[in-house]
């Protein structure tokens, strides 16, 4: 790897745990750089999910006190992003690389619109269940969010692209709660499915470890960015971060 490429895969790391900690998407950026510095396919997505790990931590950290109070259900959703997590690994080496290619954009845009009408949604539910006198949304998502993180996660382990977005958006639904504590709770379990399928693949696949350093610790700088930026911005403006980029995954993945 040149002293160019080497640049390139760091700023690239710092701007993917910036993104990764406010949105999600990170790996749009850093997967590019990797297969442009001449990596194998399976051999990017390795080196990139070991080296967004300590991004991931570090814009948890960021968003420490948005976590207070969210024990119990960070743990819950921890354990459906660790079996996802492991599973979506296990496919990677399994399946052909185009598996995904179909269905990724599709569940990207469905996201978005979770995203877009989630407010709107979630008053409606309120209001219904107000006046049938039935209990508010489970503080944790219920049987429902557990399942489709798990399914999210599973996509997260494969590639991770925009499983961020996928994320608050499922939580959004589910969860009565603000977007900037679930933003937090997302953060968490980005860790936790990369930590899962990098320790993986750890006995099973290549890394190229230059890249790996290179990425962490740009990472790790761009979460602690992210956390600082994220965390000022109000609800609506974040949301419209979301769906902008978003929309750029989506493009990116069809034109791929």
């Amino acid at each position: 790897m040149s002293i160019w490429e080497a640049l390139a895969v760091f700023a690239a790391g710092t701007a993917a745990g910036t993104i990764n900690t406010i949105v999600g998407s990170g790996t749009l950026i850093t997967f590019p750089v990797l297969l442009a510095t001449g990596l194998p396919p399976v051999t990017a997505t390795v080196s990139n999910a070991l080296g967004l790990i300590p991004g991931s931590i570090s814009g948890a950290i960021g968003y420490r006190a948005e976590l207070k109070g969210q024990r119990r259900r960070v743990l819950r959703l921890s354990v459906a992003a660790a079996i996802g997590g492991l599973g979506g690994a296990i496919l990677l080496l399994m399946l052909p690389s185009t598996a995904f290619e179909t269905i990724v954009p599709v569940l990207v845009a469905l996201a978005l619109v979770l995203v877009i009408v989630q407010p709107r949604l979630a008053r409606a539910v309120q209001e219904r269940r107000d006046r049938t006198g039935t209990p508010s949304r489970h503080t944790d998502g219920g049987p429902l969010l557990f399942g489709g993180l798990l399914l999210a996660s599973v996509y997260g382990g494969y590639f991770t692209a925009a499983q961020g977005i996928i994320y608050l958006s499922l939580m959004g639904t589910l969860i009565d709660d603000t977007l900037q504590r679930l933003n937090a709770v997302k953060n968490v379990l980005a860790a936790v499915v990369n930590t899962i399928a990098a320790l993986f693949f750890l006995f099973v696949a290549d890394f190229e470890w230059t890249a790996v350093l290179l990425i962490a610790v740009g990472s790790t700088i761009g979460g602690q960015i992210g956390a600082k930026v994220g965390r000022r911005l109000h609800p609506t403006v974040l949301r419209t971060l979301i769906v902008v980029v978003g929309t750029a995954a989506i493009v990116q993945l069809v034109l791929r």
